[in-house]
């Protein structure tokens, strides 16, 4: 479907801005199939260089190959809004502004903009992100634990894009925030362990307080899951797999749960149960949940849980086409939200897939939580909610 889907959007851009072009026809046709190829290119290297979530090619490959297909897309986008005008004013222009949003001079212009755009894009999109740092008031944390720092990684998606050098850099910036509690909620990485060892190795170097907690995402069960369990114990990381684990702060508990992604099901692998990841937990202590999916957020308040760490959606990545995320993911895309009574922040993600490198107006994010206690947790510290 993915495919039928951008041979049509590549379809329509030939239709409405290659064939209205004042070109021969040889040039017409040259642009078209280079345009199909670019549209389609998801498909060749996924038959050809390893797989549709991680294609084997070269980093530099893979930059080019995002740039020319997010200059695609945001071309037809900039078609379907010009058309939309065109449509709009046809009962007051007529032929006359149909002919002024057909004039070359106007594609010209939409098409720079458009690989301008994708290019700033991609750049975006491969930037070690910065840091965002935000606090968090939870009416349940003990004064003991206010100001609890919690960092969040999400959606690394190592591959031949997000490579080695790029993962070292992400881990440095984290490693010197210093955290009491670095988590990584799913999709660390796309391809199998052994195509992507050397590129998730500096995860090993990630340090914090009370270590590093982490979930799987969608991505970790495309490629040899059960051999990737295993390979992420060996780089240090505790991955909760439907249960939780209990700090100890300044002698009040802290209970951090995990759950598993709900692709995992497709795969024969454990889906997500909130039951049995917060099994033998105490009613009295605060509960993090790491959940790769915002989704069902409103069941996981109803169970308790006080804050839900969450990714997977990217912030949308492209400022306006978010709502498309927003349609998929219950709304919550990006940032804080409250869910009847309980916190939810959805990170941006550090990373994201290979196959779409274009961030316009999301930017990427390592995420520094500060947890803030409210008055009624006998701090003598005022703070709104």
């Amino acid at each position: 479907m993915f495919h039928v889907i951008t041979a049509s959007i590549c379809f329509y851009v030939i239709w409405r801005f290659v064939y209205p072009l004042p070109w021969n026809t040889a040039s017409k046709v040259l642009l078209a199939v280079l345009l199909l190829l670019v549209a389609e290119h998801h498909l060749v290297t996924r038959t050809f260089f390893g797989s549709m979530a991680s294609p084997e090619v070269p980093s530099a490959v893979l930059i080019v190959l995002g740039w020319a297909f997010g200059a695609l897309i945001l071309l037809a986008v900039l078609l379907l809004v010009k058309d939309l005008m065109g449509l709009l004013s046809y009962p007051f222009f007529g032929k006359l502004g149909l002919a002024l949003l057909s004039a070359p001079g106007l594609l010209y212009g939409m098409g720079a903009s458009a690989v301008v755009l994708a290019g700033v894009g991609v750049w975006e999109a491969i930037r070690i992100p910065g840091v965002k740092t935000i606090e968090v008031i939870l009416p349940r944390l003990p004064r003991e634990l206010d100001g609890f720092r919690v960092v969040q990684l999400s959606d690394l998606h190592a591959s031949r894009l997000l490579h080695a050098s790029w993962m070292k850099g992400v881990v440095e910036r984290t490693n010197a925030l210093n955290p009491d509690l670095t988590v990584i909620t799913g999709d660390l990485t796309d391809g199998t362990p052994a195509a992507r060892a050397p590129d998730v190795q500096p995860l090993k170097n990630l340090t914090a307080r009370y270590g590093v907690l982490a979930i799987p995402g969608n991505h970790e069960y495309y490629a040899d899951y059960m051999r990737w369990l295993p390979a992420f114990d060996q780089l240090g990381l505790r991955m909760l797999l439907n249960e939780h684990v209990t700090i100890t702060h300044g002698g009040r508990d802290l209970v951090v749960a995990g759950i598993t992604d709900h692709t995992a099901a497709v795969f024969k692998q454990t889906p997500p149960n909130l039951t049995a990841a917060l099994d033998g937990t105490s009613q009295a202590d605060p509960i993090i949940l790491l959940s790769h999916r915002p989704i069902g957020a409103a069941a996981n308040a109803a169970a308790g849980v006080d804050l839900q760490l969450s990714g997977h959606t990217h912030g949308g990545q492209i400022l306006g086409a978010h709502v498309l995320a927003q349609w998929a993911n219950e709304g919550l895309v990006s940032g804080q939200y409250q869910v009847d009574g309980m916190r939810l922040y959805v990170s941006n993600g550090s990373g994201l897939w290979n196959g779409f490198p274009i961030r316009l107006g999301r930017r990427s994010e390592i995420t520094q939580i500060t947890l803030r206690a409210t008055e009624d947790s006998d701090t003598g510290i005022k703070r709104t909610q």
